[in-house]
């Protein structure tokens, strides 16, 4: 293989079974880590879908991938039940985790909402919340259900792909970002992706369906471009990051009503379940902190068996992409 003149900065946009896809400005490159990138004990994934890289390119259209520029963020997990602690990276360099929510059919479920709020905070990765379906409500359900989150200061778009309304809004919210696309089953992601940019959202499908069949398949992730620019990354795995590597005793910190208020509980160790001088339970019982949100609390610290929603696809074999 005969390198070209000169090195080009990329983008990482496909990773699947140790080979990166990387877009230049003078085109895609399949690409392998340079050797001694790989050196040393390897504690977590060293290059990642997201990752800005600088890359040797070679006239056959392959890559060697010779330096990953620092991240910005991250949306990463700590794996245990193997050697030691393993930090997997779904998402390098992040803007902003888009929650897609259906105003009905199916119904929403606001205690995942706040899961995947918990995961934001946690991973320091701004929210951006969909409300769509909008069209099968009317306008005051809608917000009666999801402007509780628009007081909290998330970001809130209502969107219909049947109508195209808030289409423009969500486009604007997505242009010239890295967006970590997520939400339940059936809310209409495809739809919004394809009303956005026709076929887009089947080849998210596609990929997220090829990825998602079983234990041992193979496992791709992978960046789509928007032709308004940006990219959007489907993330399915991003389900089942709340708990991970999380504390019990942290979790008020992710609540972002609760986490000013912890300073003024009487005691450094407050539960917020019962202990006097409790600042969050005297902001549940003023109306402060609605009685939702601090239910969601008390079932992510302390458990809740018919929390059903997180899927099993994270159950397979670690993948190390490099």
């Amino acid at each position: 293989m005969t390198p070209l003149a000169k090195t080009l900065d990329g983008l990482v946009i496909r990773a699947q079974s140790g080979f990166l896809v990387v877009r230049t400005d003078a085109g895609d490159y399949t690409s392998r880590l340079r050797g001694r990138l790989k050196k040393g004990e390897q504690e977590g994934d060293r290059v990642a879908v997201g990752d800005r890289v600088t890359i040797t390119p070679h006239k056959d259209g392959s890559g060697v991938i010779e330096n990953v520029h620092e991240r910005t963020a991250e949306l990463a997990r700590v794996r245990t039940g193997l050697k030691r602690e393993y930090r997997q990276i779904l998402l390098a360099n992040p803007d902003q985790i888009v929650i897609v929510f259906a105003c009905a059919q199916p119904e929403p479920s606001l205690r995942m909402l706040d899961r995947f709020l918990v995961i934001a905070e946690k991973q320091q990765v701004e929210a951006l919340i969909v409300a769509n379906k909008v069209d099968l409500v009317s306008r005051a359900t809608a917000r009666a259900t999801f402007d509780l989150y628009a007081n909290l200061g998330y970001p809130l778009v209502f969107t219909s792909a049947r109508t195209g309304e808030g289409l423009d809004e969500l486009g604007g919210a997505l242009k010239g970002k890295l967006s970590a696309l997520t939400g339940p089953s059936g809310v209409g992601k495809s739809s919004l992706l394809n009303a956005i940019q026709p076929n887009l959202g089947l080849q998210v499908r596609e990929v997220s369906d090829a990825t998602s069949k079983g234990r041992h398949t193979t496992r791709v992730r992978q960046l789509f471009p928007l032709d308004l620019g940006g990219y959007v990354a489907d993330t399915p795995g991003i389900r089942s990051l709340a708990l991970w590597d999380t504390e019990p005793e942290e979790l008020d910190a992710y609540f972002v009503e609760m986490r000013e208020l912890v300073a003024d509980c009487q005691f450094s160790d407050c539960t917020h379940t019962h202990e006097p001088g409790c600042a969050v339970l005297a902001a549940v019982e003023a109306g402060r902190v609605a009685p939702q949100r601090y239910q969601s609390y008390l079932r992510l610290r302390f458990g809740d068996e018919t929390d059903e929603w997180i899927e099993d696809e994270d159950q397979d074999d670690l993948e190390r992409t490099c």
